[in-house]
């Protein structure tokens, strides 16, 4: 199975992209092929809403999206990487996710699957319900079929990931992909 991973963590060497890394090595080394998209690092402009794609052509926008828009669509299975900051996913991965936009119908024709991976600094069991509700909700718009999602509580710090059990749970789940 071929795979993409949506980073969308500005800290390369953070909590939320260690654990794309864990889930990654878990699902290389079950034997499928793994490329990551870093959205926070990349040139990609918010959506503007004019709807010159017609939602589902060419963007006018000019920047890295028409490559991660062949790399999504060559894939099958997207995984959303992000911190959890203000409840939500990461500004970086929002704006590669609200450009979904112009070939919205390309990705729920395929069938995808997806996870999600997040990490957060509290660790209340209500942390992520906003994170959880939205990223459902892009699976049942999306037609994707979720595979799992690790949540990372308490992980306001790559240390404390690291002493956690969530960088296990994400190789586990990149491992035990079918």
């Amino acid at each position: 199975m071929k795979i993409v991973v949506l980073e969308g963590s500005p800290n390369r060497h953070g909590s939320s992209n260690m654990l794309a890394d864990c889930f990654r090595q878990g699902a290389e080394e079950a034997g499928h092929t793994v490329e990551i998209i870093d959205a926070a690092h990349a040139d990609i402009h918010p959506c503007t809403g004019c709807i010159h794609c017609g939602y589902e052509g060419p963007c006018v926008q000019k920047d890295d999206m028409e490559q991660f828009r062949r790399q999504i669509l060559d894939a099958d299975m997207m995984v959303f990487v992000t911190p959890l900051y203000y409840y939500g996913m990461s500004a970086q991965l929002k704006t590669l996710v609200d450009r979904f936009c112009a070939f919205n119908s390309s990705i729920q024709r395929k069938h995808m699957r997806s996870a999600l991976l997040a990490v957060a600094w509290n660790s209340d069991d209500w942390t992520f319900e906003a994170l959880e509700s939205h990223y459902k909700t892009l699976v049942r718009y999306l037609n994707l079929q979720d595979m799992g999602m690790v949540l990372g509580r308490g992980c306001g710090a790559p240390s404390m990931t690291q002493h956690s059990p969530y960088t296990q749970q994400a190789y586990e789940l990149g491992n035990g992909l079918k």
